[in-house]
Formats: C-alpha cells, structure tokens, sequence
C-alpha cells in the first residue's frame, strides 16, 4: 500500500501514523535502514503538521481581528 504524501493527510492522521512511528522506534527492533526510513517519515509527518497548524493560528488570528466591535464571551457547553 502505497504512503499517502504528508501534506495530503488530515492533521488526526497524520498524528496517529506519527505516533506509531514514534512507536517502532522506541522499540528499537527495527533495521537500520528501515528505522531511517521510518524517521524520515516521522520528520516530514511533523513538518506537515507544523505548518497546518500555524495556517490554522493565522486564520484565528484573521478572525478575531477582523471583528473588533464583538467582545469575546467564555465558552459554555450548555
């Protein structure tokens, strides 16, 4: 099955394939080469992430500076 590219992934997926990653690592059973494999996949799943998140934090941003006259009210789950 062929890897989907980081940048195609939802964030949760590529947070869940990240964590299994993280995973066999620390096991420490895997070959070399494949360990290699393996982080560098961990790296590019990070990176991915990393940047969504911070498009995520300027899209806030825009929001809650683009309405200035609405104050904030603290989040209620009723």
């Amino acid at each position: 099955m062929a890897l989907k590219k980081p940048e195609n992934m939802q964030y949760e997926e590529a947070i869940g394939e990240l964590e299994t990653i993280v995973t066999h690592l620390e096991a420490g059973e895997l070959p070399l080469e494949e360990a290699l494999k393996q982080f560098e996949r961990g790296i590019a799943l990070a990176r991915s992430n990393s940047q969504k998140l911070q498009k995520a934090q300027q899209q806030v941003s825009i929001l809650m500076h683009s309405d200035n006259q609405s104050p904030l009210q603290e989040f209620s789950e009723s």
